[in-house]
Formats: C-alpha cells, sequence, structure tokens
C-alpha cells in the first residue's frame, strides 16, 4: 500500500490490515486448539472450539462491513482498491477455515465416543504445517511479499503429500479389520480439513501475487509457475 496525504484514509487501511491479522490470528488458534482436543481427546475443549466459531464469523461480517465502507465512501484505485477487494475474499478464505475447524471439532467428538484407533502423529505434523501456510499467508499479503507467498505454494505440495500418506495408512487400518472403519474414515476425514485449510491459505498466497504484480496465478498449473517469472515480471504495481 502506498503512503496517503489523506491520514484518514490511511488510518481506516491501517485498522482493516489490523482487524484481518487479528481474525487470522484466531484461525490459527482455533486449528491449534481443535488438533489439541483430538490428541488430549477433550471433548469439552472441542466443544468450546464449536463456540468459537461465532466468533470467526462475527469478525468475517465486521471485515466485510469496513471493506464495503472504505470502496464507498473512500472510492480507491489502484493498489489500494486491489488490497480491499482481495480483502473481502481473504475474509471469506479465514471463515472457510474456522468452518473447517468446527468440523475437526465435531469428528474428535465422535472419535471420543470410542477408543482411539492409533497413536496421531502425522496429523499432528499435518495441522503445524497448515498453521503455518495461514500465517506465512497473511504474512505475505501484509508485507506484499511475493517470496513468502511462493513458499506457501510450496508447501502446499507438502500437505497434499502427508494427505495421501495418512490415508493410505488409514485404509490399511480399515482393511485389516471392518471395525475400525468408522474411526478410520473420520481421521480421513479429518486430514482432508486440513488439507481444505491449506488450499485456502495457499488462495490467499495466489491473491498476494495479484495484489502487489497485477498478474492472476490462480488457475496456473504447478508446474508452469515460473518463480522467476512471477517475482521479477507482472506489470500493474500501481
Amino acid at each position: 500500500m502506498k503512503t496517503h496525504t489523506n491520514r484518514q484514509f490511511e488510518a481506516e487501511l491501517r485498522l482493516l490490515k489490523e482487524r484481518i491479522i487479528f481474525m487470522a490470528s484466531q484461525v490459527e488458534e482455533m486449528i491449534a486448539q481443535t488438533m489439541k482436543s483430538l490428541v488430549t481427546r477433550d471433548s469439552l475443549l472441542a466443544e468450546n472450539m464449536i463456540k468459537f466459531d461465532h466468533q470467526i464469523n462475527a469478525l468475517e461480517l465486521e471485515i466485510d462491513e469496513l471493506c464495503l465502507r472504505l470502496l464507498a465512501l473512500r472510492q480507491p484505485a489502484g493498489s489500494d482498491l486491489r488490497f480491499i477487494t482481495i480483502a473481502l475474499k481473504i475474509v471469506t478464505d479465514l471463515e472457510r477455515m474456522g468452518d473447517m475447524g468446527v468440523n475437526i471439532a465435531e469428528r474428535t467428538l465422535e472419535l471420543n465416543q470410542e477408543p482411539p484407533l492409533k497413536p496421531y502423529i502425522d496429523l499432528p505434523n499435518m495441522a503445524k504445517l497448515v498453521q503455518g501456510m495461514v500465517k506465512q499467508s497473511l504474512d505475505a499479503f501484509v508485507k506484499s511479499d511475493l517470496e513468502m507467498a511462493q513458499e506457501v505454494l510450496r508447501k502446499e505440495e507438502m500437505v497434499d503429500q502427508l494427505n495421501v500418506q495418512i490415508l493410505r495408512e488409514l485404509l490399511t487400518y480399515m482393511i485389516e479389520d471392518p471395525k475400525n472403519i468408522t474411526r478410520g474414515l473420520r481421521l480421513i476425514f479429518i486430514s482432508k480439513y486440513l488439507e481444505r485449510i491449506a488450499d485456502h491459505a495457499t488462495n490467499i498466497a495466489e491473491m498476494v501475487f495479484f495484489m502487489v504484480k497485477g498478474k492472476d496465478i490462480r488457475h496456473l498449473e504447478k508446474t508452469l509457475i515460473d518463480q522467476t517469472t512471477l517475482l521479477s515480471k507482472g506489470t500493474v504495481t500501481e
């Protein structure tokens, strides 16, 4: 974002950025706590995380209202317009991450009704990787950092690989004993929810490229995304 002579507008943009950062921090905490409820079999914590989603939803509405007010009253152009319109999309991704957190908590409550199928190792590791992606994608947005956004795109592939690995392991448990099928499916769902959170973090990282360079990379094949091109080219900066 450029520096403004209009101090009030600059303060409003700063407030918008701060609220998005706060919402992202709440989503990160929700992911961490829902996974903690899974590993520790803490049903009360899982229930609290389901309720916590109301705060995420309230933040989405607050930020949406702020963005729409800025668009209506300030009529921004160039990089400011891209910043605000992308902010509207980012809060949607963050809200959907919160929904995935609720889904994890719901599966946790179901799993806690039965003995654990196996020690949880890969799922917590996957969750930590996903949390890092959420934080890094928002840092990239706030700092307009293309290298950081590119790192998020690389980490998405690691999450996908972990998801496949977890799926294969759980399928083995399910094939060995049909009594494992229900618990195995619930754990597969949790892995998929984490993968979806990573997808939303990737969406944010991709939007950073558009915000900074005016280049939309959302539907490019991963093999066609050349880092040098993304970091060095692109004509729109204002």
